[in-house]
Formats: structure tokens, C-alpha cells, sequence
């Protein structure tokens, strides 16, 4: 007995440790239900999409959610969205409800429908960008009407089982939780109103449920040292090695070789990590009172565009970040005491958009930090990040023990050298 509750809590506690992270520790997406009317048999609801992590944006195609109805509720409208399957609805003489499914699928609707189908945050694709990186664009909402559901408080049964893609797998949700009304304010701010009832589903990423494997790799250099520290060998897995293209191969240039499939499998340029993603960190130079590193993102993938990309960085000298050049950079603080997160991104219509695999595959920055005398070396690997993630996809780092290191017959202190020269001067002519 004690063997099975010993079993019992390591898989609890490994399946939140899955879902945690350290650097966005308060990251995840909040599902907001709002009654704002009742209707003859149910009620019109306001359904808003959160997204308040803090470097992982939902990408094309976007979000799809799911909910299994407590009763047998049917949606009569739906503006701003819509569901994947009507289901069957022949009971229905009248009018004829939009979804009469037990398990409604409803996805966002694109850019371009018509005024009257849109609704506010909604209509871009299921596109959802960063809290970090642009809070305006992190909401996503619809409208929905209900019938065959409670006209009350007391008689509507909220929604069970919520599923989120986000557009792959990897969130889980929780159960709807009914909290305090929303407030809404008026147009011209002199009013409050508020919903008639409100309920929240919270659903939270894990990166062991979206992959087996990790979606990036990183490799690193320095200009102390001639070696390339490259990504590992498989780092993102070799599953893919049989249907990689080479660089030269004819094949790229065939017709629709570059359209996404619906699975959104890749078909990635062969490589030794076989990896969709390479961060390569470089440490470029050294100055007296700052240094300097370049970052190159290079997409590996003929078959996606990487829009509203996202790179998050940890380490120590992030603290006193002087200049970013070509990317946007702003500190992240999962703890207020410690500032060792930056994310950096892409600057709008300029370089926000990663290519697909190929020459123009790649964006790249180059970052110059502030010393800290107390703190700095060049020693252990301490030049090189402690984690990195691309779009919120944690990347495989090379072990620490293959890190370029220093030259051993680099001077210990390159600022003695005139003394060193004197006292060889010195030495010549006394003898």
C-alpha cells in the first residue's frame, strides 16, 4: 500500500513540476466566461482568452478550444468565432442552432469576415501574442448565445472538460471556477457595469506534454577560442532524418514543397542536431568596461514562418544590458529580487517575422552589456546563457564541459604586459 501511494504522489508531483516554470512561474492562460444577458431559455456570454505568459505566444493556425456541456445546452449564435462541426440538429423545426454537438470544437475566426461577424479581440486566426511582448494583443474573445442552459444564477451548469490547443498540444485545464462578476466600464468612463455571472478556466503549458523531444538547440563560440560548440547530435530527436532535405536539393524548389500540412509536420534541411530552431550565441569582444555577443536565430524548417517570434534568455549579466541592436529586449522578473531574464524579440514590420529555411532564414542581433568587476569572467562557461527558450520551447544547450574555454597561455592580466617587456629589457642588459 505504501508503494502505491509512494507512486501516486511522484506522479502528482512530477505532473505539476511539468507544468511549472521557472522563469514565467505565473504564466498561463485564463478562459473568462461573462453572463451578460438572459434569454428566453439560457443566456448570452462574452468568452475571453488571456494569454499572460510571458514569452509563449500562440502561433498560426492558432487556438482551438473545447468544453463538454453539463446538460444538453445547444449554441444558438456565435459572433466573432465559430465551432468545427455543427452535429446533428434535425429535433430543431425552427431556427436551427449553430452547434448542437455534446462537445462543441470552436476556433477564431480570420481577418477579413465580414462587420457583422466580428466582435471585439477576435478575427485574427487564433493568433495570440505574449504578455511580455505585447499585452494589447494578448486577448482573444467571442460572443456566444446559448439555449436548452439555466436562465439563472442558480440554474446554469457551468461547462465541463475544457480542452485548449494552443495550436498543438501541451495545456491542460482546469475545472470552471465561478469568482466575483466582471466590472465593465462605459464608453465615456462615467458608468460601471458588470456581468451577471462569471467563471474562469485556467490552463497551463508543459513542455513534456507538447513534445517528447525539444523543438531548438543552441551552440556557442567566443573569440578566445577557435572551436564551435555545436548543437548536440539529435538534439530535437533524428525521427525526422529520413525526410530531411539537403541544402543543395532540387527538391526545395518544387511547387507547394513550402505549404504547411494540417499536422503541421516539418520538413527540416538535414543537419547533425536535426532541429527545427538553432540559437548560436557568440561572444564577440572584450572591452574594458563592457563586452559584447552576438545571437543568430536560424530556422531549419522549409514548411513555417515563425511570426511574432520570441527569445528568452537567462543569465547573470543580463542585469546591465547597456544596448540591443536590431531586436527588441525587455528584463523579465519571475522573482523582483533577481534580474537575470531577458526576452528578445522581433522589431515590428522589420525583422518580427522568421523566414522559412533558407538563405533569409535567419535574424540576429548583437547585444552589449555593462561589467560587474565582482562578478565578471571568462572563465567555466560563465559568458554563456544558463537557459534559453524560443518561443517558450525550452532548447537543448551543449554539455558545459565542451564550452570553449580560455587559451592556457592567454596572460593572466593583458595590462602587465609593457611591465613584462621592461623587465625582459632589464634582464638583456645586465647580462
Amino acid at each position: 500500500m505504501r508503494l502505491v501511494i509512494s507512486a501516486v504522489c511522484v506522479i502528482v508531483l512530477f505532473s505539476y513540476a511539468a507544468a511549472y516554470d521557472p522563469l514565467d512561474p505565473n504564466g498561463n492562460i485564463t478562459i473568462k466566461w461573462d453572463v451578460v444577458s438572459w434569454t428566453p431559455d439560457g443566456y448570452v456570454a462574452v468568452v475571453t482568452m488571456s494569454n499572460f505568459q510571458m514569452f509563449r505566444h500562440i502561433m498560426n493556425p492558432g487556438w482551438t478550444l473545447g468544453w463538454t456541456w453539463a446538460k444538453k445546452e445547444v449554441i444558438w449564435s456565435m459572433v466573432g468565432a465559430q465551432t468545427t462541426e455543427q452535429g446533428d440538429c434535425s429535433k430543431f423545426k425552427g431556427n436551427v442552432p449553430h452547434c448542437c454537438k455534446k462537445t462543441p470544437t470552436v476556433v477564431d475566426l480570420l481577418p477579413g469576415v465580414p462587420y457583422n461577424q466580428q466582435f471585439s479581440n477576435c478575427c485574427k486566426g487564433g493568433v495570440v501574442a505574449a504578455w511580455g511582448q505585447d499585452p494589447s494583443s494578448a486577448v482573444s474573445s467571442f460572443q456566444v448565445s446559448i439555449g436548452l442552459a439555466g436562465t439563472s444564477n442558480k440554474t446554469v451548469k457551468l461547462p465541463k472538460n475544457f480542452t485548449l490547443l494552443g495550436p498543438g498540444p501541451g495545456y491542460t485545464c482546469g475545472p470552471a471556477k465561478v469568482v466575483p462578476s466582471t466590472v465593465f466600464l462605459t464608453p465615456d468612463k462615467r458608468r460601471k457595469t458588470q456581468a451577471l455571472m462569471t467563471w474562469n478556466v485556467t490552463c497551463t503549458y508543459s513542455q513534456f506534454l507538447a513534445r517528447k523531444n525539444p523543438g531548438c538547440c543552441v551552440s556557442l563560440s567566443s573569440f578566445y577560442n577557435e572551436t564551435i560548440t555545436p548543437c548536440p547530435t539529435c538534439a530535437c530527436g533524428c525521427q525526422n532524418k529520413r525526410n530531411c532535405v539537403k541544402s543543395n536539393s532540387k527538391r526545395i524548389n518544387m511547387v507547394g514543397i513550402h505549404t504547411p500540412k494540417k499536422d503541421n509536420e516539418p520538413l527540416l534541411q538535414c543537419t547533425h542536431h536535426m532541429c527545427p530552431i538553432r540559437v548560436h550565441w557568440h561572444v564577440k569582444l572584450n572591452y574594458k568596461d563592457y563586452w559584447r555577443v552576438k545571437v543568430a536565430v536560424t530556422n531549419f524548417n522549409y514548411r513555417m514562418n515563425y511570426s511574432l517570434w520570441t527569445l528568452a534568455v537567462q543569465h547573470p549579466n543580463l542585469n546591465n544590458v547597456t544596448q540591443v541592436f536590431s531586436f527588441d529586449y525587455k528584463p523579465l522578473l519571475p522573482y523582483e529580487s533577481i534580474n537575470d531574464t531577458g526576452m528578445f524579440y522581433g522589431m515590428k514590420y522589420f525583422n518580427d517575422l522568421l523566414m522559412e529555411a533558407g538563405p533569409t532564414g535567419n535574424v540576429q542581433s548583437e547585444i552589449l552589456l555593462q561589467k560587474n568587476q565582482d562578478t565578471f569572467t571568462f572563465k567555466q562557461g560563465w559568458a554563456f546563457p544558463r537557459k534559453v527558450y524560443f518561443n517558450g520551447e525550452e532548447c537543448m544547450l551543449p554539455p558545459p564541459d565542451s564550452y570553449p574555454i580560455l587559451p592556457n597561455s592567454a596572460p593572466v592580466n593583458l595590462l602587465n604586459f609593457p611591465a613584462f617587456v621592461l623587465t625582459m629589457l632589464v634582464m638583456i642588459t645586465v647580462w
